[in-house]
C-alpha cells in the first residue's frame, strides 16, 4: 500500500486502487465535494487527478502511479460519508492500470506511513 498524507494506493498486480488516506479525512473533516477523473484518462505520477473540498479547504489530489484510469467509484461522490466510514475499502476513488509496475518501488508501505504520521503528529 502506498500512502502519503492525502493519497493511498493498494496494489494488486498491475492495478492500483487509489483513495484518500484516513489522515486526510480526519484533517479535512466535514467533506462537501469531491471531483474525480473520467475513465480513460491517462495519468503520470504527480498529476492532479481531482480535488476534495471540505468546509476548511480545497485540496488537490495527486496520482501516486502512472497509468490509465479504468474505473471510478462514483458512489463516493454521491455519499462523501463513505470516506469517513471506510476510506481504504468502500471509499476508494479510482482504479488505475499501471503502465510500468517496476516504477512503484518508491511507494511507502503501511509501517513507514504510520511512522511518518507519528513524526508529524497525526
Amino acid at each position: 500500500m502506498f500512502l502519503d498524507t492525502f493519497v493511498s494506493a493498494q496494489l494488486d498486480g498491475d492495478i492500483a486502487t487509489v483513495g484518500i488516506s484516513a489522515v486526510a479525512v480526519e484533517q479535512l473533516t466535514d467533506l462537501v465535494f469531491i471531483d474525480l477523473p473520467e475513465v480513460g484518462k491517462t495519468l503520470a505520477v504527480g498529476d492532479v487527478f481531482g480535488e476534495v473540498e471540505s468546509v476548511k479547504a480545497v485540496s488537490e489530489l495527486f496520482s501516486p502511479v502512472s497509468g490509465e484510469v479504468i474505473e471510478v467509484n462514483s458512489s463516493v461522490a454521491d455519499d462523501l460519508g463513505i470516506l469517513s466510514e471506510d476510506p481504504y475499502k468502500k471509499g476508494w476513488l479510482m482504479k488505475i492500470k499501471i503502465g510500468d509496475v517496476g516504477k512503484v518501488d518508491n511507494m511507502m508501505d503501511q509501517s513507514a506511513y504510520d511512522k511518518q504520521c507519528a513524526s508529524e503528529g497525526h
